[in-house]
């Protein structure tokens, strides 16, 4: 979850009033999100220094305020205080516009076929007559570099660039060229550089050097130009020197430059209605036109409202309460979600919710019904149990064999699903029979393919506890997973339960006694053998067992578990030195009982 720092001070002032922490803490839980820290600026540095914690009276109180990661718009203080006065009504939701202008007198930026082998997108519009003091450029920095690390990936698939308008001159043109023939100032920077200097140049800065692999390798390099060729930047790495904002910018010219042109326009509309705020004419964007080498021409930022139908029941039944749907709209409104309801239709009472610019992560009604429910209140809540609270057959008889094995003095271990395909085949003294699933590229060769037996990590779990007091008695219920063309995945999983006894002598004894106690309990009698009213045992010849100490277990004329004495070599490569003996039954049997 992102972190958003932002001064208390400042905060409150944006809010129209001030807070105590606890009552902030609250106001913050009741709008889904999490003051998670309160410090001061000097407190950090001091922290990152490693130096001793001197207080301040007069330092800033810094709050670091936890929100939902598909929340672009709270990334900075702009955005989280628009959203909690809407939240507490002490305004409506703002109504962003395209300032108008005709398509001809809009800016242009022509995109060049090159782009197409890097990064083949880009997305652009002006904030006019902003006005920025101290704070309201380092929040403008700051969200830039909160979306680069959230939904740009690192610059990967977004990279965003901002320039002084008044610098420059349109028309503007994205290219892709040799990197030898590019040349610019870059920020911060007083000489000029190639860039591939450049990249050789940033290789020691501590900032800017992850980004370079994103196209140091790339035979072309974007950049920008406007019509005197001059270089705006050259995404994803740095923008130029010549074109950067100040304190005294007016006009502001935001591009990005991408290879996902949906997660391009959520971020220009993301940083657009953020600090539109600060404009002359207040939610006014101007927009600017793309032109591509096909013909093909699209205007951004795209600001419109995206209406969506949801079912009043849905929501109702979703969150379960019985709000009527001037309710439900009020609570939506305080969302920054405009919302209506609409005629019945068939007994169907169904709310039109206008989803703005900012709020890119309702995407599904179930978005709709959770922003209802924050604004309703997890706590107003009524508790109930869910009618369809009932555990699956197969949990509920493992949960009763669980119960019965921890009983009779045994310990219960969780093991990994995954395991080596030696440990599951050679230590077992097993060949490879086919119906394992193997895992392709597995990241470490602990996790090679899922367990066809419980046996390993069961022995594993022994091997890593030699000095645990004896006798050690531990089982598992737990799922493996066999080979089957009969499922559309390819596999189907088993429920087995094992069991193992380790100390001084084999407890071969205690073990079968355990099979015949599970079998009491679940009311399976012991018949004779060929007899499928019951269970019974017959000899067995498992190559993980002793010679002549091991049995299989038949029930209703199936083989469904083996028990035994488990073989010496087994143990040796366990690297265990007391003898054991180990029983496995699959559960999933005893269902139809």
């Amino acid at each position: 979850m992102p972190t958003v720092s932002v001064g208390r001070d400042r905060l409150f002032a944006a809010l129209g009033r001030t807070y105590t922490q606890e009552e902030f803490e609250d106001l913050c839980f009741c709008f889904g999100i999490e003051l998670d820290d309160v410090t001061t600026e000097k407190a950090i540095i001091r922290k990152e220094k490693h130096l001793e914690e001197e207080t301040d009276e007069d330092e800033e109180v810094i709050y670091k305020i936890e929100v939902p990661a598909n929340r672009y718009d709270l990334l900075c203080l702009e955005g989280l205080a628009q959203a909690l006065r809407v939240f507490n009504k002490q305004e409506e939701t703002p109504q962003y516009r395209l300032r108008n202008i005709s398509r001809g007198s809009m800016l242009k930026m022509h995109v060049k076929p090159e782009t197409s082998q890097i990064r083949p997108y880009v997305v652009s519009a002006v904030l006019r007559g902003i006005t920025f003091d101290e704070a309201r450029y380092n929040s403008f920095i700051d969200l830039q570099d909160k979306l680069h690390q959230n939904i740009c990936r690192r610059r990967t698939l977004v990279a965003i660039g901002t320039h002084d308008l008044d610098t420059l001159e349109g028309p503007f043109s994205y290219e892709a060229l040799p990197p030898s023939s590019i040349s610019f100032v870059p920020l911060k920077q007083v000489k000029n550089f190639k860039a591939d200097e450049l990249m050789e140049f940033y290789k020691s800065d501590l900032k800017l050097k992850k980004f370079l692999h994103i196209i140091e390798n790339s035979p072309v390099f974007p950049v920008i130009y406007d019509s005197k060729r001059t270089v705006l930047s050259l995404p994803p790495i740095i923008n130029s020197a010549h074109s950067a904002i100040t304190l005294k910018t007016k006009n502001v010219l935001i591009e990005c430059t991408a290879t996902d042109l949906t997660k391009a326009k959520i971020v220009l509309n993301t940083m657009v209605t953020t600090f539109s705020a600060y404009c002359e004419k207040k939610y006014e964007v101007e927009p600017v036109e793309v032109i591509y080498s096909n013909g093909e021409s699209f205007v951004y930022p795209d600001l419109s409202l995206y209406n969506m139908e949801v079912s009043l029941s849905y929501v109702n039944d979703s969150i379960g309460v019985a709000l009527k749907a001037e309710e439900v709209t009020s609570l939506l409104n305080r969302m920054q979600l405009s919302a209506k309801n609409t005629l019945p239709n068939e007994g169907q009472c169904n709310i039109t919710v206008s989803v703005p610019p900012t709020r890119s992560d309702v995407l599904h009604p179930c978005d709709v019904m959770e922003d209802v429910a924050i604004a309703y209140g997890y706590n107003n809540i009524p508790k109930r149990k869910p009618a369809s609270l009932k555990p699956l057959p197969l949990n509920q008889l493992t949960d009763l064999i669980r119960l019965e094995i921890a009983m009779n003095g045994f310990t219960e271990v969780l093991t990994w699903i995954l395991c080596s395909y030696k440990e599951n085949f050679a230590m077992l003294n097993r060949n490879d029979d086919g119906s394992a699933v193997i895992i392709e590229n597995p990241r470490s060769s602990d996790f090679e393919v899922v367990r066809t037996s419980l046996m390993p990590g069961i022995l594993k779990t022994i091997g890593h506890n030699k000095d645990h007091p004896k006798p050690i008695k531990i089982y598992e219920v737990g799922d493996i997973a066999l080979l089957d063309g009969g499922k559309d995945v390819g596999a189907a999983n088993r429920r087995v339960l094992a069991a193992l006894y380790c100390g001084a002598n084999s407890g071969f004894e205690l073990i079968h006694g355990l099979v015949d106690r599970l079998m009491e309990v679940i009311a399976v009698p012991f018949v004779p053998a060929g007899d499928n009213t019951g269970y019974y045992i017959e000899r067995s010849d498992e190559p993980e067992f002793l010679a002549g100490r091991q049995a299989s277990i038949i029930f209703k004329g199936k083989q469904i578990g083996n028990f035994g004495i488990v073989h010496p070599e087994v143990l040796k490569n366990f690297d265990i030195t007391d003898p054991c003996s180990f029983v496995s039954i699959n559960i999933e049997n005893f269902l139809d009982l």
